[in-house]
């Protein structure tokens, strides 16, 4: 798997990563406030990827006054976030001593889903080998309790090689906004080797594999060439 060495620039990951997708903010706000109808005491919260933990966190503290005894785990395989998450747990035992928090460092795809009412992904799947993603994918829908979500976002590529060619210039327009040309390009070249995205057909056909219904499978969030989306059990 790959280490986002990338963006641990001087501005901080998160910062980065806000920096790089447009309406990146409102997608964690519709996650965590979508996390409301799904997290259930006694249960697990998996966060996919959880980088920085920052998301853990705010799921946490989203779900805290009606669910005070569900458990968070966030899974990190990429050494150079050991640290903040080693911080964030820190952060988080002196917050909420109460809360039930372990961040693993390690790889998901040796993760055992279990009794979980809700499991996220932040833009991981698409940095997952693709011939392990229906594996992953069907660990998750094992490890979902009924009525369970499945709250994920990811980067997608078009069908149509005019619309993928329109959308992505008009994606390195925005990304002109906030990074150098220099900045942009070495940062394509990087992720050349550890970012395959699918098209959202491919998508959606391995949550359906996987055993997701696609009448389940429901789109909430779209920006350029990104997706934010549902699949409950």
């Amino acid at each position: 798997m790959a280490d986002f060495t990338f963006a641990h620039t001087e501005e901080g990951f998160d910062n980065h990563i806000e920096n790089s997708i447009r309406g990146y903010g409102h997608l964690l706000d519709d996650i965590v406030s979508y996390s409301r109808y799904f997290v259930e005491d006694g249960t697990n919260v998996v966060d996919i990827g959880c980088s920085t933990g920052k998301v853990t966190q705010r799921l946490l503290e989203e779900n805290q006054d009606h669910s005070h005894d569900a458990s968070y785990i966030g899974v990190e395989v990429a050494k150079g976030f050991f640290e903040d998450l080693d911080n964030r747990k820190n952060i988080i035992a002196t917050l909420h001593s109460w809360a039930s928090v372990d961040f693993i460092k390690g790889d998901i795809r040796n993760y055992k889903f279990e009794n979980c009412s809700l499991i996220t992904s932040v833009f991981t799947l698409q940095f997952m080998p693709p011939r392990h993603r229906r594996e992953v994918l069907q660990n998750i829908y094992k490890g979902l309790n009924d009525g369970g979500a499945f709250i994920f976002s990811e980067k997608l590529v078009c069908e149509d090689p005019r619309l993928q060619d329109m959308i992505t210039k008009s994606y390195y327009d925005y990304k002109r906004t906030k990074f150098t040309t220099e900045e942009i390009m070495d940062k394509e070249k990087t992720l050349r080797h550890m970012m395959k995205p699918n098209t959202w057909k491919e998508l959606n056909s391995n949550l359906n594999i996987a055993g997701f219904s696609f009448d389940r499978i429901q789109p909430f969030w779209r920006n350029q060439i990104f997706v934010g989306a549902i699949a409950i059990k």
